[in-house]
């Protein structure tokens, strides 16, 4: 699964910011349209949560399915997100990451996603969706940190 897709988009907020919008797991079902249930399932000690149950409708694809989350972020913010998939129904893989660079309008947010279905889809159908996935959630992230 070495194909990803990634884009990037520029945030007017400071890292933290943003950051505290993506670890606000409960909150998605407000501002991400395709989420529509998240669970926390477990956090460590250090208050970051480490796997998470989302339920998604995106049209043809509906599934509910766990991600195990790391966190390497520095003090101010910056750093990377990533995650991978634990179970689900009709994904077979979903890996990806953010992550956050400081940058002198805000912070760049670069989202990174590889997606495998259970069921067989052409790999240029599968990279569209990828990237309609990727490009909403960007601009739907950077409309609730700037909100």
């Amino acid at each position: 699964m070495a194909d990803r897709t990634e884009s990037s988009i520029l945030i007017n907020a400071a890292p933290g910011k943003v950051l505290d919008v993506i670890a606000d797991f409960e909150a998605y079902p407000q501002w991400a349209a395709q989420v529509k249930r998240t669970s926390v399932l477990s956090e460590e000690g250090d208050g970051w949560a480490d796997r998470v149950e989302f339920t998604l409708d995106a049209g043809m694809l509906q599934d509910t399915y766990s991600l195990d989350y790391e966190w390497d972020i520095a003090d101010n913010g910056t750093g990377v997100v990533s995650w991978t998939l634990v179970k689900a129904t009709v994904l077979r893989a979903m890996d990806g990451s953010y992550t956050l660079a400081s940058d002198k309008a805000g912070t760049k947010v670069t989202y990174r996603l590889a997606v495998d279905l259970t069921i067989p889809v052409l790999g240029l159908l599968k990279r569209k969706a990828e990237k309609a996935i990727v490009d909403t959630a960007l601009k739907e992230l950077k409309k609730r940190v700037e909100g």
